[in-house]
């Protein structure tokens, strides 16, 4: 379920960082905010599984970005 999710905020932030480049920041940096904390929370167990249970987190977080960064990276290659 929370694949979905992810792929689904990608999928909006793509689209809003394509069509408002500017304005897509705020939403992008909320969501990696979010899973920033989901993460710091995972890491708090202890040993090995810290670092497990905060690895979806850490990924998701990186998606959201690159998503972000390349529907803006179209927009700029745009050529109006």
């Amino acid at each position: 379920m929370m694949v979905v999710g992810i792929v689904a905020v990608c999928v909006v932030l793509a689209v809003l960082a394509f069509l408002v480049p500017r304005l897509s920041r705020h939403p992008e940096r909320g969501t990696q905010r979010t899973l920033g904390a989901g993460s710091r929370a995972g890491g708090k167990a202890p040993g090995i599984l810290g670092r497990i249970f905060s690895k979806p987190f850490r990924s998701s977080s990186k998606a959201v970005g690159h998503s972000g960064s390349a529907g803006r990276r179209a927009r700029g290659r745009m050529p109006f």
